[in-house]
């Protein structure tokens, strides 16, 4: 099978835009030549990465819960393109942390409604766009934890384990097309995910503030947003159906396949261990 054409300089769409892997991904298409549809609900990070883009950009709010919405926005990105659209980005995110002793219905389903459903309601949004052009990619964020399930992380790994098996069974109903359906899963990176996230309390008993966790997360993150997105990217460029992003996610990835039952108990012990990034960077 031939290898797909290069959506650099080609029009995309990418929903989580404010911040993080969104952000990073339309500063690099857009500085590589590809006209930008960006939206995100939160406005004030939405014009911060658009006053930041170097070509031709689409910006609008959208809550990607709404289906009619995201309905709406394919609409107008429709009558914006300025060429065929090369790739859909459904990248928007959120986390809870929790037990699911302790889980809140409200919380998981907030979560699910952006991480799972907002996925589901962007591509069949844009996916008619794709399918009348003959060519595209659906990209579609899971995560590592949408490869192993890790405690105090319930809601976010159903979702993201969801995300990817919605877009697995695209990715075979597309299989004589040259439509793709691909599924990003990163691994630690340097966001604010964390930070945003919704935590009751502390699960582990610790007492830690959110702000700690937070603080210890992101000490163990192992990718910046910019790395992230030129890992997409060529990703994307490369055909690939399944993008792993960062070291820890091909760790993540090892683990399922060898040790699909204790994998935690191996993460645990990896973590004890002194890190000797500082060396290294």
């Amino acid at each position: 099978m031939s290898r797909p054409r290069s959506i650099t300089g080609r029009p995309v769409v990418i929903t989580g835009a404010a911040s993080g892997i969104g952000r990073a991904l339309a500063t690099r298409l857009s500085r590589l030549g590809s006209p930008v549809a960006i939206a995100d609900v939160d406005e004030d990070g939405l014009k911060a990465t658009a006053s930041a883009l170097h070509g031709k950009v689409l910006t609008r709010v959208l809550d990607v819960r709404d289906a009619e919405d995201q309905l709406r926005f394919a609409g107008e990105v429709r009558d914006w393109l300025p060429a065929p659209l090369a790739a859909v980005f459904n990248n928007a995110g959120v986390a809870v942390t929790s037990s699911v002793l302790d889980a809140v219905p409200e919380d998981d389903d907030w979560l699910h409604d952006i991480n799972f459903r907002g996925v589901v309601h962007g591509t069949r949004a844009f996916l008619p766009i794709l399918t009348e052009q003959g060519e595209g990619a659906i990209v579609n964020t899971s995560s590592v934890f949408g490869l192993l399930g890790m405690p105090y992380q319930s809601a976010y790994c159903a979702a993201k384990f969801a995300v990817r098996g919605f877009t697995d069974s695209l990715r075979q109903e597309l299989a004589e097309s040259a439509v793709r359906a691909i599924t990003v899963h990163p691994g630690g990176i340097t966001t604010n995910i964390a930070r945003n996230a919704r935590v009751r309390r502390d699960p582990t008993g610790l007492g830690r503030s959110r702000e700690e966790m937070a603080a210890q997360f992101e000490a163990m993150t192992m990718t910046s947003p910019d790395k992230a997105a030129a890992i997409i990217h060529a990703g994307v460029d490369r055909g690939k159906a399944r993008i792993l992003v960062g070291p820890d996610a091909y760790l993540f990835d090892a683990l399922a396949r060898v040790t699909p039952t204790h994998y935690n108990a191996v993460l645990t012990r990896l973590m004890r261990r002194p890190r000797r990034t500082e060396a290294v960077r």
